[in-house]
């Protein structure tokens, strides 16, 4: 079979075991790369080589630009130092265990066992957009392991970068050490930069097919030019996706924001199942390699990494649980989190396609190269399947579900951007105004029936007005992400309703 044929049969597969997931309320990630592990072993099945720097860019680019684009800043800055100790220090910690582990029990050298710490620290950002986008869970939890998948790529792949800089040079020289250094700070100020030019070209594709293509071509070039400059592509995509959001004003074409959410979403799903079914398929590529000795050695390393990596997080979640209520107790401003949202927490671990694409950049003759790629392997599956696969039947153990709360904040937002309609038009005089005042006191769906000019130019003006509110509901972090979009759309459909049949299409140029 040809690449092309190879890949419409995966994509055939991933649509039926989708239906089987959707029907067991099982998350895809782990199921597809099961799948993929499955068809690799296959005989005859065909081998999909996959270029690690080709696979960063094209499968965590579009998805870190998606989450970043719609994580609540506001929000962020209220989680600022539970994201820091889960993107950062967390990172970190796992490394070490893992290096101690390595060194100890494979005799593995300090820059090799320090790589392959790099490789399976961080949790990853599709994975876990993947398996949360379906479970309504705390504002304040969702926020945290969304946001710490935003970072903590950046933390390790520095950690990779140096650690492969040190191999190869057998120590640690000031190139590196200025390398290092400029990365975060570069990539941040870059990707703000690159942003800010983007906020100026959009508005000359606004409203065109020309427009959301731009969108995908920025999605890359920011992760390509920032790989370039040696910055961080990570902290160069976050920064200037956000940057792009802070810079939006209730103004914007609710058309082109309508067309971009159908399309975006439909391409990060797209790149989400290739990547977890690819990801499951590289598994016969590093089996071939390893001898019957080295496979049974390997597969034992890898247990314990993968146990040690999973004790880890949760110990590091219960210890900052720790300080938090300590301080919390002495006046801190920090709030804990209940005692199963910290397990919920620890055990939201799952690892994905950074850690095994960075296992694969790997050069050819780095030392224990099959051992480190299993391992990485085996931490990504195993965390996959037995994290992402009971995370639901934890929240639904642990009592940690939102379903009710997330229907009364989305009932109490929805009156809310109604009295702002009400009170934009209180002012105006004419039929035109109190029918719209009249359909708006009562419910806050679209009035409809819109026929003059005067009546569209009110309701524009009360969903504009409509905007501002939603927008200070979710800047006061009194709705969640998720509620957010969904009255976005509701406005975006509403405010169409009021726009002429020219401003509701969408050109190709």
């Amino acid at each position: 079979m040809s690449f092309f044929e190879t890949l419409v049969a995966l994509l055939a597969v991933a649509v039926f075991l989708l239906q089987i997931t959707r029907r067991v309320h099982l998350p895809y990630p782990g199921i597809l790369a099961a799948a993929g592990v499955a068809v690799a072993m296959v005989p005859g099945a065909p081998n999909i080589p996959i270029d690690p720097h080709t696979a960063l860019a094209l499968f965590i680019a579009p998805v870190l630009v998606d989450s970043a684009y719609d994580f609540p800043i506001g929000a962020a800055r209220r989680m600022l130092l539970p994201i820091f100790v889960y993107a950062v220090v967390a990172v970190l910690a796992t490394t070490g265990i893992v290096v101690a582990i390595g060194t100890m029990t494979a005799g593995l050298p300090l820059a090799v066992a320090v790589t392959l710490g790099a490789i399976v620290a961080p949790p990853d950002a599709a994975a876990a957009t993947a398996v949360l986008s379906g479970l309504p869970v705390d504002r304040r939890v969702d926020t945290l392991l969304k946001g710490e998948s935003l970072f903590n790529d950046a933390t390790a792949l520095l950690l990779f970068s140096a650690a492969l800089n040190v191999h190869a040079s057998g120590g640690l020289g000031s190139a590196t050490v200025i390398k290092i250094a400029i990365a975060a700070p570069g990539g941040i100020l870059f990707g703000i930069a690159f942003g800010y030019l983007l906020s100026r070209l959009r508005p000359l594709t606004e409203n065109t097919v020309g427009g959301t293509l731009l969108q995908f071509v920025y999605a890359f070039a920011t992760w390509i030019i920032a790989e370039r400059l040696h910055l961080s592509a990570v902290l160069a995509t976050v920064s200037s996706a956000m940057t792009i959001a802070t810079l939006a004003t209730v103004n914007d074409s609710p058309r082109m924001r309508v067309h971009s959410f159908a399309v975006w979403t439909t391409v990060v799903f797209l790149l989400n199942v290739v990547a977890f079914l690819l990801m499951g398929l590289q598994a016969k590529s590093i089996v071939q390699t390893m001898s019957p000795d080295e496979l049974t050695r390997a597969i034992s390393f890898a247990t314990i990494v993968v146990f040690s990596v999973i004790v880890c997080r949760i110990a590091i979640a219960f210890l900052f649980h720790a300080v938090v209520v300590y301080r919390h107790k002495r006046g801190g401003y920090l709030a804990p989190f209940q005692h199963g949202e910290t397990m919920l927490v620890g055990w939201a671990g799952m690892r994905g396609l950074v850690t095994l694409a960075t296992a694969f950049a790997l050069p050819p003759d780095f030392p224990e190269r099959n051992l480190v790629v299993l391992a990485a392997f085996a931490v990504v599956l195993a965390t996959l399947v037995i994290q992402g696969g009971t995370l639901a039947p934890m929240i639904h153990l642990l009592q940690l579900g939102r379903q009710t709360a997330v229907r009364k904040e989305t009932d109490v937002a929805r009156a809310g951007l109604a009295e702002a309609a009400v009170a934009r038009l209180a002012s105006e005089e004419g039929p035109e105004a109190a029918a719209l005042i009249a359909k708006y006191a009562k419910t806050a769906a679209d009035p409809g029936g819109l026929s003059d000019d005067r009546r569209r130019g009110l309701l524009r003006a009360a969903t504009l007005a409509q905007r501002q509110r939603l927008d200070e509901l979710r800047d006061a972090d009194l709705i969640g992400a998720t509620q957010y979009l969904e009255l976005q759309e509701d406005l975006d459909w509403q405010q169409l309703a009021a726009e002429s049949e020219k401003e509701r299409r969408i050109t190709e140029s």
